[in-house]
Order: structure tokens, then C-alpha cells, then sequence
């Protein structure tokens, strides 16, 4: 068996299972005193685990700072956070949230002991320094299961607006030094956003697979993380089956989604998402459900032109068998059965077409000449333009098909 070569990035110590939020409080006191707990607007306060929790901050000796992040974070935003609490001697940042309140909580930690603004950092839209750090260590406690933010470096930070961008503020120096994984979380997370997450997880780890950084064991970790996929989402959204099993499967689904890209990078459908999450208020797990399948319709007949031999084509069959269940006799009845499934759980998880935001066959060219960044980058073949076009046209109710 030969094993091509590949690296492995920095990954966080990590603490998988119900009950697992329950490790803060020692390992937060681990750092010092004092803890910098970055949460979102009001759901962690407002759930059931929010009392225990606080109890046992408390006992632990634990001086907690509060940061409520309201959305997706601004780089406005963070630079506030970070002024704020930049001289109360913070020794610890714990997020606990969804991807955007981990991608702030990493953001934040990550400037905390240097003078910095976060726009320093940015790619592709400030001056591009060199982060040297250091970081106030972090803690990601997950709470809904899609961006796999818990085990990436980068922290995704967005200004609103036909002129405004969403781009990363990346370093291995801001990798959570634990992520605690508690599916428990899962269970107060609305059907809509369990459909957005899940899809998102599904894309990036659809994405990872095909994906030219790929490797063996990324491919490992994405098959597993698909199948967990397959076997949760739906029953979570919908409510029915075995909902601990399900919360779990999601939780680790969206989990080995962020390890994976993590290693390998994305593809087409996150490279559009930066530009329609930017330009449009699209929540990013919407333009991942909604795109996945358009896109990988153009990626494999793109492929079939230009690039026959493509490996990623033999692997959108193999996922396609995976996924629909069943061995398929030709990759192209494979193919087709992939692109009905992923269209299908789009349908079944109600997730609106580009156009409920305001997209237009007048946008496409703003967005498909913003789209060329690092995701696409690793896209299992270049695209055209025209071709990006056509993912969006495919998936904009009112824009023209293009052949």
C-alpha cells in the first residue's frame, strides 16, 4: 500500500461527550484567575446548562469577564472587544457559541496582549502582518454543530455590504488549546439552524474530500464524518429516532469537518460563500446547503471536459455509494444519485434559494469576481467564471441557467 506524503496541522486537545462543558472550570484555572468568557447575545445564559456552569466557575476560583458577540463579528467589533478588556489582565478566553462566537472568542484572544487592530491581520484586505503573537490561550465550546470552528485556525470576520468583505485572520498561534465537544447542546438548537449547520458540515467535509490538499488520512476522517452525517441530520431536524445519538453524531460530524479542512482547505461553494455572506445577509450554513449540490455538478462536468482523469471524480462516486447507501454498476448513475440526494436534503430541510436574499442574475458578476480566494483555491479544478456563474445561476430561483 503506497502512502503519499502529506503534513498535519496543530489540532486542540480534545474532550468529546455529553457532560464535557463540565471540564471548563479546571482546565480554565489551569491559565489564572482570570477567564474572558465570550459568548453569543443570550442563548448561554438562557439555557439550562448556564446555572451548573456558573456555579462551578465560581467555586473554582474563577474571576469571569463577560463579551456578548451579537451575529457574525465585525472587525469593528473585535478591535471593541479587545480595547475593552485588553488591561484586566485576562489569562484565559473561553468561547462558547456557535462558529461565530468561537471565530470572535479566537480573534479576540489572539490580540489581547499585543496593540494591534484585528484589520493587521486580515487577508486580502489590510496590510497582511505577520502574526508573531503571543495569544492568551483559548478554550472553543461549541454549542451547535456546523463551522468546526473548535478546530481551525483561522477566525472568519465580515463588514456587511455590496463593498464589504469576509475574510480569515489565521495563525496556528490561535488554535484552541482544548475544544470540548458536549452534544448536549445540540438539544435546544432550532430545526432551522440544525438544517444550516448540518449542511455546512456536510459541504466542508464533501469539500475536504475532493479537495487537492486531500490526503489518506483526511479521506479517512471525511468518510467517517460524512457517514455520521448521513445517519444524524436528518433525524435531528426532524425530531425522530434516537435524538442523543443524533446530537452526537452531528456534534462529531461538524467536529471532524473542521479538522479536515483544517489540513486540506475548501472548494467552490465556501469559495462563494465569502462574497454572498459579505454582500448579502445569507447565513453562511445557508449558502452551503443551498450550493453544495450546484456546485458539485459543475466541479464533475467541468472535470468530464477538461480533466477526465480527475481523482475527485472516482471520489464523488465513492461518496455518492456512501451517502445513497447503495454500490452503483457506473460512476455517472453515481454521480446523478449524489446530486438528487444533496438537492433532495435541500428540499427536505427547507433551505431557501439565493434569491429569498435579494441575489439577482445582476449580482453574479460582483460575486463570482470576489470569489477567488483561498477556498477556491483548492477546488479539485479550476473554474471559470462562467462556470462559477452557473452555481449560482442554479440556485438563484430568477437567474438564467447558463450551458
Amino acid at each position: 500500500m503506497f502512502v503519499s506524503g502529506f503534513s498535519l496541522a496543530r489540532l486542540p486537545r480534545i474532550e468529546f461527550g455529553s457532560g464535557a462543558v463540565a471540564r471548563l472550570p479546571e482546565l480554565a484555572r489551569h491559565y489564572g484567575r482570570h477567564l474572558l468568557l465570550v459568548t453569543g447575545a443570550a442563548s448561554l445564559k438562557s439555557s439550562p446548562a448556564w446555572p451548573a456552569l456558573e456555579r462551578a466557575l465560581h467555586q473554582a476560583g474563577l474571576e469571569c469577564h463577560s463579551c456578548a458577540i451579537s451575529g457574525e463579528p465585525s472587525p469593528q467589533m473585535i478591535d471593541n472587544a479587545v480595547s475593552e478588556h485588553r488591561g484586566t489582565g485576562i489569562d484565559v478566553v473561553a468561547g462558547i457559541g456557535g462558529g461565530s462566537v468561537l471565530d470572535a472568542a479566537k480573534a479576540i484572544a489572539g490580540l489581547l496582549r499585543i496593540d494591534d487592530s484585528v484589520m493587521d491581520y486580515l487577508e486580502g484586505v489590510g496590510p497582511e502582518k505577520s502574526y508573531t503573537g503571543p495569544a492568551v490561550p483559548f478554550i472553543a465550546v461549541p454549542t451547535t454543530a456546523g463551522t468546526g470552528s473548535e478546530a481551525t485556525k483561522n477566525a472568519v470576520l465580515s463588514t456587511p455590504g455590496k463593498q464589504g468583505f469576509k475574510k480569515s485572520f489565521r495563525d496556528d498561534r490561535l488554535v484552541a488549546e482544548y475544544a470540548l465537544v458536549d452534544p448536549d447542546f445540540l438539544a435546544s438548537c432550532p430545526p432551522a439552524l440544525i438544517a444550516a449547520d448540518g449542511m455546512d458540515a456536510l459541504t466542508q467535509l464533501l469539500e475536504s474530500c475532493v479537495s487537492l490538499r486531500a490526503s489518506r488520512l483526511t479521506d479517512a476522517l471525511a468518510w467517517d464524518g460524512l457517514q455520521a452525517a448521513r445517519d444524524s441530520l436528518l433525524p435531528l431536524y426532524d425530531g425522530t429516532g434516537d435524538q442523543a445519538a443524533a446530537r452526537a453524531g452531528m456534534a462529531y460530524a461538524a467536529l471532524l469537518s473542521g479538522i479536515t479542512l483544517a489540513q486540506t482547505g475548501l472548494g467552490s461553494v465556501h469559495g462563494l460563500a465569502s462574497p454572498l455572506g459579505a454582500f448579502f445577509p445569507v447565513p453562511h450554513g445557508v449558502v452551503c446547503g443551498t450550493l453544495v449540490g450546484a456546485a458539485t455538478q459543475v466541479n464533475i462536468d467541468a472535470m468530464l471536459e477538461r480533466e477526465p482523469d480527475n481523482p475527485a471524480l472516482d471520489k464523488y462516486a465513492l461518496v455518492a455509494e456512501l451517502l445513497c447507501r447503495q454500490r452503483f454498476t457506473a460512476r455517472e448513475t453515481a454521480w446523478e444519485a449524489l446530486l438528487r440526494l444533496l438537492d433532495d436534503w435541500t428540499v427536505h430541510l427547507n433551505l431557501p434559494t439565493l434569491d429569498h436574499y435579494g441575489v439577482t442574475a445582476d449580482d453574479f458578476d460582483h460575486i463570482v469576481a470576489n470569489a477567488r480566494g483561498s477556498s477556491m483555491k483548492t477546488n479539485p479544478i479550476v473554474l471559470t467564471d462562467t462556470e462559477i456563474t452557473r452555481v449560482l445561476a442554479l440556485r438563484c430561483a430568477h437567474g438564467e441557467q447558463i450551458t
